[in-house]
C-alpha cells in the first residue's frame, strides 16, 4: 500500500509541475490540443505500426518460451543427526528456457543445487512441479522436466559465433521474484574469463549491461530476432551493468548430450551428425549435417552430407532437435526423416532399433585403455574442441572412470576431455592405442597427459600400471 501511495504522490506533483506552466485555454484551442495528442484514424494507425520495434517483436516471439523458477531448500538446524525433517525453508527463483514442447526446459546448475521443491511458472501463469533429469556442473546448466497439460512453444536458437560488441541484446527472467522481466542493452565483451571461487569458473562468457539480477539466472539472453544467444549466469557484484552469459553454442552442445545419455538406454538410429553454420543476409543460421550413418539410419538410405530438415514432428535446427526427436521413442518406431540433398529436398522412413543393437567398440581399442587407464573414451565434438583452444584438433570425452584405477588416482573426471597424451594428440581412439602399444611405453612412465576441462586446457600424469 505504501508503495501505491508514494506512487501516486509521484504523479500528483508532476500533473502539478504540468498544469502549472499551462496558460489557461478556453473551450475550442482545448479540443485542438485533445485532438493532437489523439490522433484518430489512419494516423493512429501509423503511430502504433511504429511503436513496435523489433525489440518488441523479439520478445513477443520468445516470451512465451521463459519460465520462472521458484525453488524450496531445506536447511538443518541444531542437532545435525536427527531423522526429521527440517521446518527452517529458504526460498530462490530462477529462470528457465523451454527447448521441447513436452516440457525439457533448461537453467543453472546452481540455481537447481540442492533443492528440495522446484516449481514451474509458466508464461500463462500456468503452475508445475518440475524434476531435474540431467545435470552438468561443469558448464552449470541443469535439465528440468514438467508434465504441461499442452506443447509448449520452443525457445529459437541462434548462435553467438557471430555476436558484436555493442550489438543489441536483451534478458528476460524472474529479476527478484519480478516475473518475465525484460532488460535491454548491448554486447559489453566476448570470450570473458570469471571465476567465482577456486571451484567455480567459466570461460568465454558473454558480457553485457543489459540488467541482470538475481532470479535472472538461467534465463535467455537474446539478439533483436528473437534468438537465444546466451544463458544467464552471473552478475560481478558491487558493479553496475556488468552481467555474463554462457554462449548459445555451448549449451546446444551440452545439452544435446544431455539428452543423447537419456535415451541412449531407449533406440538407437546409427545418426552421427554435426552442428553447421550457414551464412545468411544478416549473420549466421544453423543447420545440421549428417556426418555418418549407420544401422537403421544407413538402411533408411541417409547420406553423409545431408542436411537433416525434420525428423517425425521436430523441424531440425541444431544438434539437440535430433535428440528431441528421438527420444522418448521405442525401438520398432518409425519416424519420417526430410533432407535436404543437394539441391532437392527428400523424405525417407527410419525404423529405430533397440540400445541393445548400438555398436561397441572393438575390443583392441576399449579392453586396452580400460585395462591400461581406466578411461572410457568416446569422441568429442571436433568444433568444441577448437572453440577452447584453437591450436587443437580435437579429442576425446569421458564417458567413465573406473574406480580406483590409475586416471581416477590421477584426478580425471567423467565429462573431462581428453586431448593428449606423452607428446601426441589424442583425436580419436587409433591415436591413444598408438600411445599405449608403443614400444618404448615403459619409458613414457609416469605418462603425461592433458584435458580439457571448464575450457581451459590441464596436464597432469598418470603413474605406472
Amino acid at each position: 500500500m505504501r508503495l501505491h501511495l508514494c506512487f501516486l504522490g509521484l504523479v500528483s506533483l508532476v500533473t502539478f509541475s504540468i498544469a502549472a506552466q499551462l496558460p489557461a485555454q478556453e473551450g475550442p484551442a482545448r479540443a485542438d490540443l485533445l485532438n493532437t495528442l489523439e490522433p484518430r484514424g489512419d494516423a493512429a494507425l501509423v503511430r502504433t505500426g511504429a511503436r513496435k520495434t523489433h525489440v518488441v517483436a523479439a520478445i513477443q516471439r520468445v516470451r512465451a518460451a521463459v519460465v520462472n523458477i521458484h525453488s524450496e531448500r531445506h536447511l538443518a538446524a541444531g542437532d545435525h543427526y536427527t531423522l526429521a525433517p527440517s521446518t527452517n525453508r529458504v526460498n530462490g527463483m530462477g529462470t528457465g528456457i523451454v527447448i521441447d514442447p513436452r516440457g525439457y526446459i533448461v537453467t543453472n546448475q546452481h540455481v537447481v543445487e540442492d533443492v528440495s521443491l522446484l516449481r514451474i511458472r509458466l508464461a500463462d501463469g500456468a503452475t508445475q512441479n518440475a524434476a531435474v533429469v540431467a545435470r552438468a556442473p561443469d558448464m552449470d546448466l541443469a535439465l528440468l522436466k514438467i508434465d504441461p497439460t499442452q506443447p509448449l512453444a520452443v525457445m529459437p536458437i541462434g548462435t553467438a559465433q557471430d555476436l558484436m560488441v555493442g550489438e543489441t541484446v536483451i534478458a528476460i527472467g524472474n529479476a527478484y521474484g519480478y516475473e518475465h522481466t525484460v532488460s535491454l542493452g548491448i554486447v559489453s565483451a566476448l570470450k570473458r574469463d570469471v571465476s567465482l571461487n577456486k571451484d567455480m569458473s567459466y570461460k568465454a562468457l558473454i558480457q553485457t549491461d543489459a540488467s541482470i539480477n538475481p532470479g535472472n539466472s538461467g534465463g535467455p539472453l537474446i539478439n533483436v530476432h528473437g534468438e537465444l544467444v546466451g544463458v544467464n549466469v552471473a552478475i560481478r557484484a558491487g558493479a553496475q551493468g556488468i552481467g555474463f552469459a554462457i554462449p548459445a553454442d555451448n549449451m546446444v552442445r551440452t545439452v544435446t548430450e544431455m539428452l543423447r545419455s537419456r535415451r541412449r538406454a531407449q533406440n538407437y538410429d546409427g545418426l552421427v551428425v554435426r552442428d553447421k553454420l550457414d551464412a545468411i543476409t544478416d549473420g549466421l543460421a544453423r543447420s545440421v549435417m549428417v556426418e555418418r550413418a549407420d544401422g537403421p539410419a544407413a538402411k533408411a538410405g541417409l547420406q553423409p552430407g545431408d542436411q537433416l530438415l525434420q525428423i517425425g514432428e521436430v523441424r531440425v535446427g541444431c544438434g539437440y532437435d535430433v535428440e528431441r526427436a528421438f527420444l522418448d521413442r521405442r525401438p520398432g518406431d518409425i519416424l519420417g526423416v526430410l533432407v535436404r540433398r543437394g539441391d532437392k529436398e527428400e523424405r525417407v522412413e527410419l525404423t529405430l532399433a533397440g540400445a541393445d543393437r548400438q555398436p561397441i567398440r572393438p575390443a583392441a581399442h576399449s579392453d586396452l585403455v580400460w585395462n591400461k587407464l581406466g578411461l572410457q573414451l568416446s569422441p568429442a565434438a571436433a568444433d568444441h574442441v577448437k572453440t577452447a583452444n584453437k591450436q587443437l584438433h580435437g579429442g576425446l570425452e569421458v564417458l567413465h572412470v573406473q574406480s580406483e584405477g590409475p586416471a581416477a588416482r590421477a584426478g580425471i573426471k567423467k565429462g573431462d576431455i581428453l586431448v593428449g597424451l606423452h607428446q601426441w594428440e589424442t583425436v580419436n581412439m587409433d591415436n591413444v592405442t598408438y600411445v599405449l602399444n608403443h614400444a618404448d611405453w615403459s619409458t613414457f612412465q609416469p605418462l603425461s597427459f592433458f584435458i580439457l576441462r571448464n575450457g581451459q586446457v590441464r596436464r597432469g600424469t598418470i603413474g605406472a600400471n
